[in-house]
């Protein structure tokens, strides 16, 4: 078999992530082809892979931490919550169904058999395979019939690594509470833990480090310190995406709507000097001092729309703009700029139609086949190449239309408004391109350097690397993944 290794948490958000992608590109440095792998994800940042499906945000950073094509099977299963209940249900990068919580119990002895294909096409192109669980094997309710955690574990026969995030505290009751409630069956899978986001002098956790591997009889494979850069990669998790980001005199401000997707469009924004990146959370309203809106993709566009109105975000808007302010609407935030949203079919949610801002003279139709396309664009002002994706559902169409954006293989693509503006584009991803960014910024008075992003993304993930090295026992770990149970 081929090498694995499994990175599961105590909880969420306890770096899982990051760990897979450090030690990816670490091993990558090594010669070893990597490649990473998540059974089951439950985000609505989604990337476009190079085979035209969609996978999470956090697999395709793997991805390119490994230097390698990012891939559906990368994580075959993919929940992306539309409703409080319910989830639309990815399988090998293509939409399947919505299904609720209760439902989606009776979907996984299917799910495991496409999980259990993507792993083995993907271990037929490794030298090692970096797996990561998703939540916690703690919850041990949800163990019947489990593809996240200790049920691919047992099914392919995978060491698993139990890690700890002593940053929210109580870090030895999380690694050895995790010991206590699972099946000892489970127990066996788990060959050790690491302790991430320590602050400060480790050596101060020695004891509690010792009293883990007495309790647990589990392997330390060491402490992690906090990483400093980690806000420099691209954020799944969309409670990374709340701290402002203080650079420059220039503010821009996104709305962090109810069922925000797709939010990395920020992060090339956030790296500029001369900006400040600000998300506006619900109940309070937008700055008045900030340049430009954006109103972010979502996964509920109508939902998102009243969610939008319910804080008075409308009337903000309209404000904003006779101040001379400037506002772009990303994908379902392109939807609600225009007059109507209609969903006949019920894709989103239940069937209807909703009045949308009348920011731009267009109407969108929800549609059940899904957009799914890396994408070169040319800009039209700056006849600038721009880099993206597009990953929608849904036509927009309408008179604004005329005076696109950007134009794609020829064809028009976005809108704006006859002055200028208000702005909106199916394009994800578009502020990654330096030139292009740095043409946009200055259009809106802002001061850019040009910043390449792209290098700061590898730079980082080789310091992240560097970091892992340093404090974790890389040799180790590779030793228990060639060990089956």
């Amino acid at each position: 078999m081929t090498p694995r290794l499994m990175i599961q948490g105590c909880g969420s958000n306890v770096g899982k992530s990051m760990l897979v992608a450090g030690l990816a590109r670490a091993y990558a440095n090594r010669g070893i082809k990597v490649m990473p792998f998540k059974p089951q994800n439950m985000s609505n940042n989604a990337a476009v892979t190079e085979d035209g499906g969609e996978i999470g945000r956090a697999q395709a950073l793997q991805a390119l931490a490994a230097r390698v094509p990012s891939t559906v099977h990368m994580n075959p299963v993919l929940l992306k919550p539309e409703t409080e209940r319910g989830s639309q249900v990815v399988v090998q990068g293509q939409r399947l169904c919505h299904a609720t919580a209760r439902d989606y119990g009776a979907l996984k002895p299917r799910l495991m058999a496409s999980v259990l294909d993507s792993f083995q096409t993907i271990s037929a192109q490794a030298d090692l395979v970096l797996i990561e669980g998703a939540g916690s094997p703690a919850e041990v309710n949800l163990r019947a019939g489990d593809i996240a955690n200790m049920g691919f574990a047992e099914a392919t026969d995978t060491p698993v690594v139990l890690v700890g995030d002593i940053d929210r505290g109580g870090v030895i009751a999380q690694v050895v509470g995790t010991q206590a409630v699972i099946d000892p069956r489970d127990a066996a899978y788990i060959k050790g833990f690491i302790i991430n986001k320590f602050r400060g002098d480790a050596s101060l956790f020695d004891d509690g480090y010792r009293l883990i591997e007495e309790r647990t009889g589990w392997r330390g494979f060491g402490v992690a310190p906090w990483f400093a850069d980690a806000g420099r990669l691209p954020a799944e998790d969309s409670s990374d995406v709340l701290r402002t980001f203080h650079h420059g005199p220039t503010k821009i401000v996104c709305l962090q709507l109810s069922r925000i997707a797709n939010f990395d469009d920020l992060d090339p924004l956030r790296a500029e000097p001369g900006l400040t990146v600000e998300m506006v959370p619900p109940g309070k309203p937008i700055p008045g001092d900030a340049t430009l809106v954006i109103i972010p993709g979502s996964k509920s566009t109508r939902g998102d729309l009243a969610f939008l109105r319910a804080q008075g975000w409308d009337i903000d808007l309209m404000a904003h703009k006779r101040r001379g302010g400037m506002i772009l609407g990303i994908c379902g935030g392109y939807q609600m700029l225009g007059h109507t949203i209609d969903d006949p079919e019920g894709i989103e949610g239940p069937a209807g139609i909703s009045d949308g801002l009348g920011l731009l003279d267009v109407n969108t139709v929800m549609t059940p086949q899904k957009s799914l396309t890396r994408i070169t664009a040319t800009h039209l002002q700056s006849n600038m190449a721009v880099d993206g994706y597009e990953i929608h559902i849904g036509r927009t169409d309408g008179p604004d239309r005329a005076n696109p954006l950007f134009t794609v293989n020829e064809q028009p693509e976005g809108a704006q408004s006859p002055d200028g503006a208000v702005l909106g584009s199916y394009l994800h991803g578009l502020f990654t391109s330096d030139s292009y960014r740095a043409a946009f910024l200055r259009m809106i008075g802002a001061r850019s350097e040009a910043t390449d992003y792209r290098g700061g993304v590898e730079q980082t993930l080789d310091a992240l690397a560097k970091h892992l090295e340093t404090h974790l026992d890389l040799a180790g770990l590779l030793e228990i993944s060639h060990a089956g149970i």
